[in-house]
């Protein structure tokens, strides 16, 4: 296994890892708060993530463009279009949900955060398995 490659599988779970423990425990944690406490919440939520994801996004990218540079085979291919796909509804769906949930607690718009949040952690689950192959 070249060293792109082991950082591509190392930087996967990482991110799954993460996006796991948002799905299981964060998100479900934040779509109980009551209405009245949502802005606080909400931003205390962003403060707190922020830079979480700049840290795991930035090393897929890195190792996305490693693994690339590296002449990919095709678990790679498929390992990198996954955490594209993640990265893709992040700032397609999550990102701006986010946004808008800034603004005021919507139950409609926290529902679809929330089935986003799912598509991210398959994706992510999809290219930790492509990644070990």
């Amino acid at each position: 296994m070249t060293s792109a490659r082991i950082a591509l599988l190392a930087t996967a779970a990482a991110h799954l890892g993460f996006q796991a423990t948002v799905t299981a425990v964060v998100y479900p944690a934040l779509a109980r708060v009551p209405a009245a406490q949502w802005a606080a919440a909400h931003r205390a939520h962003t403060r707190a993530i922020t830079p979480v994801v700049v840290v795991v996004y930035g090393s897929l990218l890195v190792a996305c463009g490693w693994a690339l540079w590296s002449g990919p085979d095709a678990a790679t291919w498929v390992a990198i279009a996954a955490t594209g796909a993640a990265m893709a509804v992040t700032a397609f769906a999550a990102a701006p949900a986010h946004g808008r949930l800034g603004h005021g607690h919507d139950p409609e718009r926290l529902r679809r955060l929330l089935r986003a949040d799912r598509l991210r952690a398959a994706a992510a689950a999809v290219a930790l398995v492509a990644a070990l192959l």
